[in-house]
């Protein structure tokens, strides 16, 4: 907290603003249209590795978090004022930060796998400037960032060593979805128990099931693709754009539709982000993939 204090001191209206707009870097939506980006249109390999690493570190994140259920600064100190703005983005328990660890797997990915020593240090940056935002922001203390970071990119850097660099999945695709697919099942049934025990909030809750039925559609959508699908990216930028566009344009459809039809229980948050992430590695993928089959 002594951290925190210090740097609240050092807070103006111009580095609030900036640092606010790092922090939204490693918003959920981002990512995700980084990783559609590189599985739609540029590299699936790549996607595989930054989707591994994604989806894996945030289950063991969100699991960590309901574990220890630590408030965040402001309600460990009620004397401590966090920056106003940045209150309804940090929702969940503090420990571990859950931006710290998108971001992490995302930006650390894609600084593994560059060659070049400008573009890493850029990728590295930006993680540090969002761990240093969630902070500065007082959104988190320097356990909550730093415990995300070695978690995540302990992640990035065995998906990146086995599935980009190794190829070890090949051959081996229905073995990995099920040990991640059983990780889901698990944190699902953990957070079941808390909610039920009232040991955690319905609210904590929620975010563990979004991060298990997204997890489990990857898992499982990463073994259909592999098995049946196969498809190619595109060569034409203008077909790569429109792909996106609809693609991205359908995903929050479904997502925020979901929420208006099923609302907004338990078991909805997980269907909404199971079918949600099902159409981003499945269903679209098939879709287009016949499309260009009967042209």
């Amino acid at each position: 907290m002594d951290f925190l204090r210090f740097l609240s001191e050092c807070r103006t209206p111009v580095l609030d603003l900036f640092f606010q707009g790092v922090t939204y870097m490693a918003q959920e939506l981002f990512v995700v249209t980084v990783i559609c980006w590189f599985y739609w249109c540029s590299d699936k390999k790549q996607a595989y590795s930054l989707g591994f690493a994604y989806f894996a570190s945030g289950l063991l994140v969100q699991g960590l978090k309901i574990t220890f259920r630590i408030p965040r600064p402001w309600i460990l100190d009620p004397d401590f004022q966090p920056v106003a703005s940045a209150v309804p983005g940090a929702t969940g328990y503090s420990f571990p930060s859950g931006h710290t660890q998108s971001i992490t797997a995302l930006f650390g990915s894609l600084g593994l796998r560059t060659k070049k020593a400008a573009k890493r240090s850029f990728y590295f940056a930006v993680i540090f400037l969002v761990m240093l935002s969630r902070m500065y922001l007082g959104c988190h203390t320097p356990k909550d960032v730093l415990v995300s970071f070695a978690v995540t990119i302990t992640c990035v850097c065995l998906t990146d060593y086995f599935i980009y660099k190794k190829n070890s999945v090949d051959g081996h695709e229905g073995i990995l979805s099920i040990v991640m697919a059983g990780i889901c099942v698990l944190l699902c049934v953990y957070a079941l128990i808390l909610s039920h025990s009232a040991i955690i909030s319905t609210e904590y809750a929620a975010d563990c099931l979004k991060a298990s039925g997204a997890g489990l559609a990857f898992a499982s959508g990463f073994y259909i693709e592999k098995r049946w699908i196969r498809f190619s990216p595109p060569e034409n930028p203008g077909e790569k754009l429109l792909r996106m566009i609809i693609g991205l344009a359908a995903a929050v459809l479904i997502l925020e539709g979901a929420k208006a039809v099923i609302g907004t229980s338990l078991a909805a948050s997980f269907i909404r982000y199971f079918l949600t992430v099902s159409w981003i590695v499945s269903i679209y993928p098939y879709l287009f993939s016949r499309a260009g089959a009967s042209r």
